[in-house]
């Protein structure tokens, strides 16, 4: 009588999820996403508007300063 598995747990090999390794991505097909991949992505800016009187476009922020008064924008 045999007192042993003919093949052991440790032995046994279960299939593994295929890799990603060597694997590239596919340039997208849809000509408005390759139209602002090129130009550089979307540009994140706000019209803003101060207290004093000035308003001026800057990039959007949770700490914006005016450029004329340099008071901080609420946002």
């Amino acid at each position: 009588m045999r007192t042993r598995l003919p093949h052991p747990l440790a032995i046994r090999r279960f299939p593994r999820p295929p890799s990603r390794r060597g694997t590239q991505l596919l340039p997208p097909t849809d000509p408005a996403v390759l139209r602002v991949r090129r130009a550089g992505g979307p540009v994140d800016e706000a019209s803003y508007s101060c207290q004093c009187g000035c308003v001026f476009v800057a990039r959007v922020s949770t700490t914006v300063a005016c450029p004329h008064c340099e008071a901080q924008q609420p946002w």
